[in-house]
């Protein structure tokens, strides 16, 4: 099962800028050096037009058919040129096309070599299976939140775009462990799937799940029921594009402006005011402090996480204190959370 996206693919890419010059500049030499050759034929020795043509072409091409008239030495002179001409046009341009094909294979090599190699030293990435619409929409996203990515997908044209765009990219099948492997999983902070097959963001999300017990996996459920599914095979969240936004449309119509705050509030350059998550780490600064500490430097705590996903302890009392672990959702300026989260 191939870890494809909605993006079908597009075939190879289109040539690079240098190999596009070059064919424009070779089809320039051949047409001036043809006009040249049946204008010396012309103006020299008062040939037809169609005589001086199909003697230039046929003397450039090396083909040796009989001459279309007698030459005199003069004729067989500048006969020569045309024939130097139009070797070195066909040994030219064999030389030409085999230092390109070895020039793009060895840069096409290295920078596969570098990307791995960046990948290699990575760490707290996150891992994206599948460049489609709503991987992109991801990707950019997470990008906005100064996060990391790096990008698989089997088709050649996703991973083009996705390193056009910036990403770090691994081609290959994210079911397979030595592709998830290549992309840093076990260096990984968490792993998105967001492939249009459940089947196969169920697979991915094994076999991430066995590689990294550790990893935070959010899933694509594409049909109905297949959210329960993959959290049984180990992801942590399992979101439905479909029923999120059929959501976020209702939201939209019956509370219009709390919906557009939210919005906002998690969109990154949209507001200087913003969410973001926090977790109290073992003698990190926010271990032994208050609520009412966190409130004197401007940060709300809206609510701390206590004993699941789902269970929250909102309006926490001023005197409480934090303590490794707390999973801290809080609010701000956007200058003061960058500040604290830098901290941390």
């Amino acid at each position: 099962m191939a870890a494809s996206s909605a993006l079908p693919p597009q075939g190879s890419s289109a040539p690079s800028p240098r190999i596009r010059r070059w064919v424009v500049t070779w089809l320039l030499i051949v047409g001036l050096i043809v006009v040249v050759g049946a204008l010396g034929y012309i103006l020299f020795f008062g040939w037809s037009f169609s005589d001086a043509i199909y003697m230039t072409v046929i003397t450039l091409t090396t083909e040796g058919y009989k001459e279309v008239r007698e030459l005199s030495d003069p004729g067989r002179a500048w006969t020569i040129l045309v024939a130097v001409a139009g070797v070195g046009i066909i040994f030219g341009t064999v030389g030409f096309v085999a230092e390109t094909f070895v020039a793009e294979a060895l840069s096409g090599r290295r920078q596969r070599q570098r990307m791995a190699e960046t990948v290699a030293a990575l760490k707290d990435h996150f891992i994206l299976c599948g460049y489609g619409r709503v991987g992109s929409t991801v990707a950019r996203e997470l990008e906005h939140a100064g996060v990391r990515v790096v990008v698989i997908d089997s088709f050649a044209a996703s991973t083009e775009l996705a390193a056009r765009e910036g990403h770090l990219v691994v081609e290959g099948d994210a079911t397979h462990d030595d592709v998830l492997l290549a992309a840093g999983i076990a260096r990984a902070k968490a792993l998105i799937t967001t492939v249009d097959t459940d089947a196969t963001n169920v697979y991915v999300t094994l076999s991430a799940r066995a590689l990294n017990p550790r990893l935070f996996i959010v899933a694509r459920a594409n049909e109905e029921g297949s959210e329960a599914k993959l959290r049984q095979a180990g992801a942590d969240r399992a979101v439905s594009p479909y029923t999120r936004a059929g959501r976020q449309i209702a939201e939209l119509a019956t509370r219009p402006r709390v919906a557009d705050f939210i919005d906002f509030a998690l969109s990154h350059g949209q507001l200087a005011f913003t969410i973001e998550e926090l977790e109290v780490a073992p003698d990190g600064p926010l271990a032994g402090q208050t609520v009412a500490d966190l409130a004197n430097r401007g940060i709300h705590v809206m609510a701390i996480v206590t004993h699941g996903p789902r269970q929250f302890e909102t309006s926490a009392p001023m005197d409480r204190v934090l303590v490794a672990g707390d999973q801290l959702i809080v609010s701000g300026t956007a200058e003061v959370l960058k500040a604290l989260r830098a901290s941390l």
